[in-house]
């Protein structure tokens, strides 16, 4: 089986359930499904059930046959069939379904077998389904409703009229290649091809199980296959669809026309048909209408508007992008070009320089999507731990159109889900007397948010529950030898503990934490994408923590400086302002540390050559520079010799035997290539004041 369809099949699957978990939620939020979700909701099983049978995936396609039989009952009795205190049965029953589809979809992820035993998930379909229909069925009608999507085992064969219906009396007559095998399969193809061209109501297929019957290969090969659609139009659009599918040696239009009774009638797949007289045959249609026409154009060219591609396609072109740009910056800062006054080429270097950043940004924007996806995962992730918690809490999302680098997106879902399960279990009181008794709502609320501010993208999960206790940290912190007994720590440092390794306040070791694996995996995953993680709370009222994570990892606009004969590169968005001093404008505080006056507040100094022990470098404040630099919570002076100037840079990560030393805890983010060929250090500031008010202390 191709790696190529079987990621396409993965992608689907993947998709598919998402829109599935989308659906029931907000189902169960009103406590019922509409007709839309119903149909929505049989078009993605009979989708997943073809794809499965497709992949030869059986138990995946056994189970979704089942659901898609069971919503042929809803659709079909409509949702009064599913009593009051059925529906939440029902939306459990769907809510585990989606489970054990994400189950096999991870096993085949990981390249692990399929679970052979479905028995206890078909038997809780069945027994539902049972339910719904209030016993008028036997088991066997309850796993097979008569449908037009049920054709039974038994193929036509031995009949030559082509099968036309009342119902559906414009039909296409398609013939696959002679000897190409699996005809029942490529049948189901060419369905799946013209399938978004109409509602499923408005067209059938003849034979109505080839995605499900193999048996009925022989009869396509033979006889061919029908597609029957309600009006021309929609079988107008998609004679051309038909005709471009793979395999298919020849496909022609049919009119059904009702001349007499026939002597005999041929095998039916749905009732409508068994009314069905032997149809005439027709001429092929006459060309579609301009209308026609028009919307025919429009399909293909919204179906051709989106493709996916492999994200190490994406990474490929981001890297030959990245080379681009350092090489158009050799050539134009080429020292042997100094001197000499080139005005035609100074003129091509700046279109080149315009071009070169319409094609970063272009190739930027191709690998930024939506954090929607990774939010709306959290609302089922609180229903679920609501339900086995007995806390009711509500999720409010915010700002999911948010776009950043895939893989960041990628890097943030899990420690996202890790902080919303500590907001659940650790946030958001146990009683709901204790919240009334505070004065809150009943029921406790999470907001998930996420908003730009120019390069960076901020994320941020608000509960309103019983906030940080600062004592309860801190006893644990001391017992788990991280602080030290008799010292007078901050409410911000108290805080901080909850970031550090194997730190957890549960005493219980429960399904969601107590294993010692706590906020410092979102703490290191946040970092390794270049973001810091922070964390405010107010005993009683709740807490929030805050993602600030850039959109993208592989090029920056950065501020070239030089310490001695040291290049460094500290990013734009970090640089609040830039300024010379004077010595006598330097405050030394007790520790004979170096403070500056800004605006009314006070900000350290950390002088660049004494933090990184570096020989060359000035030492007088009015022979240098000062950058006032901000990460999250942080805001300090960095000193500096001179400022070299400002230019896009492509982001190097170090290599591992490099970052094995902990050199990122001294503010090494990476390196770029500058213009010359040298190497320049790029900066994190946030590492740079935590390690510098380490050594101070």
């Amino acid at each position: 089986m191709g790696n190529d369809m079987m990621e396409a099949y993965l992608y689907e699957m993947n998709t598919l359930l998402e829109q599935l978990d989308d659906i029931v939620l907000a189902a169960e939020e009103a406590k019922t499904f509409s007709q839309e979700d119903v149909n929505e909701i049989f078009r993605i099983m009979h989708t997943i059930k073809g794809s499965s049978a497709m992949m030869e995936f059986n138990t995946l396609m056994t189970v979704a046959h089942r659901i898609e039989d069971m919503f042929f009952i809803i659709r079909d009795k409509g949702m009064d069939v599913v009593s009051d205190d059925l529906r939440p049965e029902l939306f459990e029953l769907i809510f585990h379904s989606i489970d054990f589809f994400r189950g096999e979809i991870e096993k085949l992820e990981n390249d692990e077998p399929l679970t052979e035993d479905i028995d206890n998930i078909l038997a809780n379909i069945n027994r539902f389904s049972k339910k719904i229909q209030g016993g008028d069925a036997d088991e066997e009608e309850a796993q097979a409703p008569a449908a037009a999507e049920q054709a039974g085992s038994d193929a036509p064969a031995g009949h030559e009229e082509i099968f036309g219906s009342e119902e559906f009396p414009y039909g296409i007559h398609v013939f696959f290649e002679e000897g190409c095998g699996m005809e029942n399969l490529r049948s189901f193809m060419v369905l799946n091809a013209v399938r978004d061209l109409c509602e499923p109501s408005q067209m059938d297929c003849w034979p109505a199980d080839v995605e499900t019957n193999p048996d009925t290969a022989s009869f396509v090969a033979e006889k061919g296959f029908f597609v029957r659609f309600v009006s021309p139009d929609i079988r107008d659009l998609a004679l051309p669809v038909v005709a471009e599918t793979g395999s298919v040696a020849e496909c022609s239009p049919f009119d059904y026309v009702v001349e007499a009774p026939a002597a005999e009638e041929p095998p039916v797949a749905a009732p409508a048909e068994a009314k069905a007289a032997a149809p005439a045959p027709k001429a092929p249609a006459a060309q579609p209408a301009a209308g026609a026409n028009n919307k025919q154009q429009n399909a293909n060219h919204q179906k051709e508007s989106l493709i996916s591609v492999n994200l190490s396609k994406l990474d490929e072109l981001q890297a030959v992008v990245g080379e681009i740009v350092i090489t158009e910056s050799m050539v134009t800062a080429s020292p042997d070009l100094k001197g000499l006054k080139l005005d035609s080429f100074t003129q091509a270097a700046r279109q080149l320089r315009a071009l070169t950043d319409q094609l970063q940004d272009v190739s930027m924007a191709l690998r930024m999507v939506a954090v929607s996806a990774t939010f709306q995962k959290m609302r089922r992730i609180v229903r679920d731990m609501s339900k086995k918690l007995g806390k009711e809490v509500t999720l409010t999302l915010e700002g999911e159109d948010t776009e950043v680098d895939k893989t960041i997106v990628d890097s943030i879902g899990d420690p996202i889900m890790h902080i919303v399960r500590n907001s659940m279990d650790h946030g958001i009181e146990e009683h709901v007397e204790d919240r009334i008794a505070a004065g809150k709502d009943p029921t406790g609320h999470i907001t998930l948010s996420a908003r730009h501010t120019g390069s960076e993208v901020i994320i941020q999960v608000i509960d309103d529950g019983q906030g940080a206790d600062d004592d309860a940290i801190l006893n644990k912190a001391i017992r788990q030898g991280l602080a030290v007994p008799g010292m007078d720590y901050s409410h911000k440092d108290i805080l901080n503990f909850l970031l550090m390794p194997g730190f957890s306040t549960n005493t219980e070791v429960t399904e969601y934490s107590g294993r010692g694996v706590g906020m410092d995996v979102v703490k290191s995953n946040v970092e390794s994408v270049g973001g810091t993680v922070t964390i405010t709370s107010e005993k009683g009222r709740g807490m929030t923590t805050t993602l600030k994570i850039p959109l993208t990892m592989a090029i920056m606009d950065g501020m070239e400086v030089r310490v001695g004969t040291s290049a460094f590169t500290v990013p734009i968005q970090n640089i609040r302002q830039i300024f010379r001093v004077t010595d006598d404008q330097i405050i030394h505080d007790a520790a004979q540390g170096e403070m500056i006056e800004i605006m009314g507040n006070f900000y350290s100094i950390v002088r660049a050559k004494e933090f990184y022990q570096m020989m060359d470098g000035v030492e007088d404040f009015e022979d240098g520079i000062l950058l006032w630099v901000e990460s999250g919570e942080t805001s300090f002076c960095l000193f500096v010799d001179e400022l070299i100037g400002e230019q896009q840079v492509v982001v190097k990560p170090l290599p591992n035997y490099v970052t094995d030393f902990g050199i990122r805890d001294y503010g090494v983010a990476g390196c770029t290539i500058l213009g010359d060929g040298s190497i320049s250090i790029i900066l994190e500031v946030s590492s740079i004041y935590a390690m510098a008010r380490s050594y101070a202390r």
